[in-house]
C-alpha cells in the first residue's frame, strides 16, 4: 500500500494524540478536503427559502466547522417559516442537526461531556448559554431558562452565515454545548434533539413523584414528540400508556412506540364524551399523569378534564404563543389538587440521559427509525416545509447529499 507524506502526518498526529490522551489541536485539515464556500437553505420571507452560496469563514481558537450530514424540521421551524413569530428574518434554520467536525480551532479539547474531541468525531449541538444571566448564575442545572439563550438555526442571519443546521456547514461558536455521537448512526442522531425535549419534559414530570410502573398515562397529541413522549415513558416501565390523536395513522405509531391504548378524538362528540372515552381506558377514574404535546388551545384546556383527582400534568406543546386556553380553577385544579409541571426546552444535562434512552428503546423493539418518513435535499427545503405543514408524514428531514 503507497502511503503518501500527508497520511504519514495524520497518523502521526492520531498516535501522539492517544498517547497524550487528548486531541490534535489543530485548526487546519488537509488542504484537498477543505471547502471553500457552503450553501444554505436561507429563509428570506414569510414561505420563501432560497438556496445562497457563503465563503466559509475562518475558524477561532475557540471554534468549529461542521461538515452537516441532516437535520430533522422541527414544528418551531415551521412556525418561523409561516409567519416570522421570533423576528428572525433573514435565517438559517433548522436546530435538529448532526455533522462531522472537520475544521477545530485549538482550543477545542472535549465535550460538554468531558469526552476527548477529535477531527472526524460526528457531534450534536445543545444551547448557548449566556453564563451571566440569572438563571446562568443561580441554576446552571437549568441553562434551558438562560433569558439570552442562544440555539442553532434561530441566529439570524450575519456575517457568519453559517448559523443553521439547513447548511452544507455550521460554524460551532464559543461557549457553545455540544456533544460526540460516533456510536450512533445517522437516524438516531437526528433523532436526539428533539429526544432531549421530551427526555426533559419526563425529567420534570419525575419531580411529582406520580410517574410509577403502574401508573396510567395519557399523552394527547402523536407527532414527533408526542410519539417520541410514549416511546420515553414506555422505556421506564410504565404499562398503561393511552394516547390521543385525530389521525389514525399515527395511532398506529403510537402503539409501535409503546401506546397500550388509542383514543381517536375524531369519533368522539364534545369533550364529556372524549373524557368518557379516557375513563373507559382508565378503570373509570382519569390518568394518574397526563402529557400535553400538541399547540392546540383546546387541547391543553381539554388535558386537565382527563387527569384524575391528585393526578399530575405536564404541558410540553406550546413553544411559540398559539393563543390562550381557558380552564376552571376550581374544578380541574383546585377540587382534584392537580400537581402541574411545565416543560421548556432543554438543558445540556438532559444530553446524556437523552443517549442512553435512545439506546435502550431499541433494545427493547421500539423502531423509532420509522418516526422519519420523509427525507429533502437542500435545494428542496420549501417543499419539505410544506409536507411538514399538511402533517403528510411523521418526522420530515434534510439530508445533506454532498456528505
Amino acid at each position: 500500500m503507497e502511503i503518501n507524506q500527508i497520511n504519514v502526518e495524520e497518523i502521526v498526529k492520531q498516535i501522539l494524540s492517544e498517547m497524550k490522551g487528548g486531541p490534535v489541536t489543530s485548526s487546519q485539515t488537509p488542504s484537498t478536503n477543505m471547502p471553500k464556500t457552503s450553501k444554505v437553505a436561507l429563509l428570506t420571507g414569510k414561505q420563501k427559502i432560497e438556496v445562497r452560496e457563503y465563503p466559509i469563514p475562518e475558524i477561532g481558537d475557540d471554534e468549529m466547522l461542521v461538515k452537516v450530514e441532516g437535520c430533522g424540521v422541527c414544528g418551531t421551524d415551521v412556525h418561523e417559516y409561516k409567519g416570522d413569530p421570533f423576528g428572525l428574518i433573514p435565517v438559517v434554520l433548522g436546530h435538529e442537526g448532526s455533522g462531522q467536525i472537520i475544521k477545530m480551532g485549538k482550543n477545542i479539547k472535549r465535550d460538554s461531556m468531558g469526552k476527548v474531541v477529535n477531527l472526524g468525531d460526528k457531534i450534536v449541538t445543545c444551547v448557548i448559554p449566556c453564563g451571566h444571566c440569572d438563571a446562568c448564575l443561580n441554576t446552571p442545572s437549568r441553562t434551558n431558562l438562560c433569558e439570552n439563550t442562544g440555539i442553532y438555526g434561530l441566529i439570524s442571519d450575519d456575517e457568519t452565515h453559517l448559523n443553521g443546521w439547513f447548511s452544507e456547514y455550521l460554524v460551532v461558536r464559543k461557549g457553545s454545548t455540544f456533544f460526540t455521537v460516533n456510536d450512533m448512526d445517522l437516524d438516531s442522531r437526528l433523532l436526539i434533539e428533539p429526544a432531549a425535549v421530551v427526555v426533559h419534559a419526563v425529567e420534570r414530570a419525575k419531580t411529582t413523584g406520580l410517574l410509577k410502573f403502574n401508573s396510567k398515562v395519557v399523552v394527547q397529541g402523536c407527532g414527533p414528540i408526542g410519539l417520541l413522549l410514549i416511546s420515553v415513558v414506555r422505556t421506564l416501565g410504565v404499562e398503561n400508556i393511552i394516547a390521543i390523536d385525530g389521525d389514525d395513522a399515527r395511532l398506529s405509531m403510537a402503539k409501535e412506540m409503546g401506546a397500550t391504548d388509542t383514543i381517536n378524538f375524531m369519533n368522539h362528540k364534545g369533550i364529556d364524551a372524549l373524557v368518557g372515552a379516557v375513563k373507559d381506558a382508565t378503570n373509570g377514574l382519569g390518568a394518574d399523569f397526563a402529557f400535553q404535546c400538541t399547540g392546540v388551545p383546546v387541547a391543553a384546556a381539554n388535558v386537565w378534564k382527563f387527569v384524575k383527582r391528585g393526578g399530575g400534568l405536564c404541558e410540553v406543546g406550546f413553544f411559540v404563543d398559539n393563543g390562550d386556553c381557558t380552564i376552571n380553577p376550581h374544578y380541574d385544579i383546585c377540587n382534584k389538587e392537580i400537581t402541574l409541571v411545565g416543560s421548556w426546552v432543554y438543558s445540556p444535562q438532559d444530553y446524556p440521559i437523552t443517549f442512553d434512552f435512545i439506546k435502550r428503546a431499541k433494545s427493547i423493539g421500539l423502531p423509532l427509525e420509522k418516526l422519519i418518513t420523509h427525507r429533502y435535499t437542500i435545494d428542496e427545503m420549501n417543499e419539505a416545509m410544506e409536507t411538514n405543514m399538511k402533517q403528510l408524514g411523521i418526522k420530515v428531514v434534510f439530508i445533506n447529499d454532498k456528505f
